[in-house]
């Protein structure tokens, strides 16, 4: 057949599975709710809703992207045999039941991201679909048979043509999925067991934070039984990046689950404060969970009077040596505050029942019951084992420097003690100013307190950049779950960034993760990784450089100017002649003084105050806010007053690493400084 039959042929089969899709989405429009009350009736008619909008085609992408032709007398994945296979966002089927098109996320899919010449799973030829509009516009055909003894082996599959064309193609709006162009050491952690943590060691542009989304649409597809009732969890570093991968899992059919950052996942109290960058690396440091359960504890009264509990004419007497060692055997159990204080009445009034039984009566549950609930046993419970909240707890520690001194006895120095006390303390906690690192403070509190309920499973990216308390707080998010940990050693931009995997492995809890390290780049072009590259043996040395496997080496263009106002304008100009977003990076201070610059030269900036409809494709972005974003075009201005905005240097260096692999096609660095060392040729 020829390529245009063939063509045509797939056309068709395009246009069939349209119509099976509309024809599925008829027949769930059209089927009746009928329950046994009236909410059951309710629910029933909102799963058949969001049935129906799951169903809803978009014209603008295919229903499938891939084909698996199998190989004769092989089967994928021991499912029924079927010689031919089309992989896509969703399952469609016929009016017989029969797949017209398979889920990416199936069993059977597996074929199209890992089978190779060398491992063919089954599969003779993989096709790939080059879309455009939501139409197929061409194909392209690899061969998977088993190669001849001293045969070439088959090009890899970055040496498709049209796989190369999704990956490179000019970005616009936010994140959008990988389905299509998921890599096999990619496609092994999406489809890792749910009950495995990973841990992705990614250097930029290679895509693991796609990786880790379609790990969370995979896990929903797999588990959904399990995970729909737990919940999955994606943690952000802040709003900006959640917005920018906002529309990943819908796009997936995945709108279930919740987004949030570090901020958002401990804001148990409204951030009224900045602390200096050394206290709130204190603040972070895992010591102050050794601190905090201590001064939890310390509320805690010792007996100094024994409880006497009245029943009808006669009044029972509990020892203080008995009391005392009720209690030394609730704090001891390693429970929460909440749970072992809900334990104490209880305790003491099986104390109270052995008495009675001791004097000849036959108290029951309910007389147990009664003496917990009585006024005396509430009021000692009270005084002894009093209600707290973590605002409480946290505000003694840092008001009052005797209480902070025994919660902190041989754990932090006198110095350090210092650091953390209050030059004017509030008079309440409720006046309490706190700041981003006091809040996990209160949420590490908070779950001693009461346990903080544990999700199926946490994806937490840029986790390089937590603190060891704030990793302890998404850490028991997944207490009994699994983790997906996503980062990159070298852009730790905090003053309290990790320095290696193990080391925040162990503080979120799952020492036992297994690490995968992605250094083959996708996104960002030969040219423009091997720049930022030079600054590896500064800021990361024990990690390898990372590969760009595009096709395109990308455009990098550094150039010293006289006069950065005129240069820019003209530089955004010529880049806004080509297709694609455009992002301006420069340091937090710099940012105003440009978006006037801009502005004058009647440039439309995306989130300035002065922007219009429909939304520019120009963004000014201070370099504080760019980790995890991606343009098609960059313009970095001053890279050493990026480096100088940061606390030391090879924090400043390790920003600056960021900045420049946001691009996707083309670099143009403008300084009038001079640039750092390790960029000088």
């Amino acid at each position: 057949m020829s390529f245009a039959a063939e063509l045509k042929s797939e056309q068709n089969y395009l246009r069939q599975a349209r119509a099976e899709l509309a024809r599925m989405r008829e027949h769930t429009l059209s089927l009746q709710t009928s329950g046994g009350d009236a909410i059951a009736e309710e629910q029933l008619g909102i799963i058949l809703a969001a049935r129906a909008k799951s169903l809803i085609d978009d014209p603008g992408t295919a229903l499938f992207f891939g084909r698996l032709d199998v190989a004769a007398g092989a089967s994928l994945d021991d499912v029924e045999p079927q010689h031919r296979w089309y992989v896509g966002r969703r399952h469609v089927s016929d009016a017989a039941g029969d797949p017209v098109v398979i889920d990416w996320r199936a069993d059977v899919s597996t074929a199209f991201y890992r089978a190779s010449p060398q491992a063919p799973m089954g599969v003779a030829l993989r096709r790939r679909f080059g879309i455009e509009g939501g139409n197929i516009t061409a194909f392209e055909d690899e061969p998977l048979a088993e190669p001849e003894q001293g045969e070439p082996q088959q090009p890899g599959p970055l040496h498709s043509q049209i796989l190369a064309h999704e990956i490179e193609r000019p970005r616009s709006g936010p994140m959008r999925d990988i389905v299509a162009t998921i890599q096999p050491e990619q496609d092994s952690i999406v489809r890792a067991d749910a009950s495995m943590s990973v841990c992705v060691q990614g250097a930029p542009g290679t895509g693991k934070t796609a990786v880790g989304l379609h790990r969370a649409a995979w896990l929903l597809y797999a588990f959904r039984d399990k995970l729909s009732r737990s919940g999955v969890l994606v943690v952000g570093p802040n709003d900006t990046f959640l917005a920018h991968i906002g529309a990943v899992l819908p796009s997936l059919g995945e709108a279930s689950v919740r987004h949030t950052s570090v901020q958002g996942l401990t804001a148990l109290a409204p951030v009224r404060s900045v602390d200096e960058p050394a206290v709130a690396t204190l603040k972070g440091d895992a010591r102050m969970a050794a601190v905090l359960r201590k001064a939890l504890w310390s509320r805690l009264h010792s007996p100094q009077e024994p409880l006497i509990a009245p029943r009808g004419v006669r009044k029972w007497r509990v020892p203080t040596y008995a009391v005392a060692e009720v209690m030394d055997e609730l704090t001891g159990r390693q429970v929460a505050y909440n749970a072992a204080r809900e334990m104490f009445p209880q305790r003491l009034a099986h104390a109270v029942l052995r008495k009675m039984e001791q004097a000849g009566d036959s108290p029951d549950d309910r007389v147990q019951q009664a003496v917990a609930r009585s006024k005396p046993v509430r009021d000692y419970v009270g005084q002894h084992w009093p209600k707290v909240t973590p605002a409480a707890v946290l505000h003694r520690v840092f008001a009052d420097g005797d209480a902070l001194a025994d919660a902190a006895d041989e754990v932090l120095t006198a110095e350090e003690q210092t650091m953390l006390l209050w030059a004017k303390p509030a008079k309440t906690p409720g006046a309490a100013k706190w700041s981003a690192a006091d809040t996990v403070l209160l949420d590490e509190l908070a779950d001693l307190i009461d346990r903080t309920p544990s999700l199926g499973h946490v994806i937490v990216d840029e986790a390089q950049d937590l603190s060891q308390m704030q990793l302890r707080a998404v850490g028991r998010r997944a207490a009994s779950g699994s983790l997906t940990v996503l980062g990159d050693i070298a852009q730790g931009t905090t003053p309290w960034a990790t320095s290696s995997w193990a080391q925040a492995l162990s503080h979120l809890g799952a020492p036992q993760a297994h690490i995968e390290v992605l250094d083959r780049g996708f996104r960002v072009p030969g040219a423009v990784i091997n720049y930022a590259a030079q600054l590896l043996p500064t800021i990361a040395p024990e990690l390898g450089a990372p590969i760009s496997v595009r096709q395109d080496r990308g455009r990098l263009d550094v150039k010293r100017v006289d006069n950065l106002s005129d240069s820019l304008a003209d530089e955004v100009d010529a880049v806004l002649r080509h297709d694609g977003t455009l992002g301006v990076i420069a340091s937090n201070q710099q940012i105003e003084s440009l978006a006037i610059t801009l502005s004058d030269h009647a440039f439309d900036i995306l989130g300035h105050e002065e922007s219009t409809e429909p939304a520019p494709r120009l963004h000014l972005v201070p370099a504080s806010l760019s980790k995890g974003l991606e343009f098609d075009q960059v313009i970095v201005i001053e890279p050493a007053n990026i480096v100088s905005a940061e606390p030391d240097q090879r924090t400043g260096l390790r920003r600056l690493y960021v900045v420049l692999t946001r691009a996707v096609s083309g670099l143009s660095v403008l300084h009038t400084d001079d640039l750092p060392d390790e960029l000088t040729p």
